[in-house]
C-alpha cells in the first residue's frame, strides 16, 4: 500500500473519533449477544471467509460478544459502509489515535478497552 494514502486514511479516521450521533452509548443485550459501545479508529489486518487478507481502516462503534464469537462493528472507511468484523479473523490492529499495535490477544485487548470506555462513560454521566 502507498504510505501517503495510508497516512491520509488514518488522519481522516482520527477526525471521526467523536462519538457519532447514531452510535450506541450504553451496553445492551440483543438476543444472545452482549453489545458494548466502542470508540476508536483502527487499522486492522483482516482475513475474510475466503481467506483473502486485507488491510482496513475502521471507525469502531461497538463490540458484540455472542455465543462462540465476537464481532467488531463499525464504519469501513473503504466504502463508508457499516461492517461487522469477526475478531478471530483480525490478525493485527493499530490504534490510530495512539499508534499502539496489537498482534496477539486481540480479543482480550478489545474487551479491556470496551470495559474501560464503559467505566469512563459511567463516570462522566455521574459527574453531569
Amino acid at each position: 500500500m502507498n504510505y501517503h494514502i495510508d497516512l491520509m486514511a488514518m488522519t481522516h479516521a482520527t477526525t471521526l473519533l467523536k462519538h457519532g450521533p447514531n452510535a450506541p452509548i450504553e451496553e445492551r443485550i440483543e438476543g444472545n449477544w452482549h453489545v458494548y459501545p466502542f470508540d476508536g479508529a483502527l487499522e486492522i489486518d483482516y482475513v475474510d471467509q475466503a481467506g483473502n487478507a486485507t488491510r482496513r481502516w475502521v471507525i469502531a462503534r461497538e463490540l458484540k460478544v455472542g455465543p462462540g464469537k465476537m464481532l467488531l462493528g463499525g464504519i469501513d472507511m473503504s466504502d463508508d459502509g457499516y461492517r461487522g468484523f469477526r475478531v478471530d479473523r483480525i490478525e493485527r490492529l493499530e490504534d490510530a489515535e495512539t499508534g499502539f499495535v496489537v498482534d496477539r490477544n486481540i480479543l482480550d485487548w478489545l474487551m479491556k478497552r470496551a470495559e474501560k470506555q464503559s467505566k469512563e462513560r459511567r463516570k462522566a454521566l455521574r459527574r453531569a
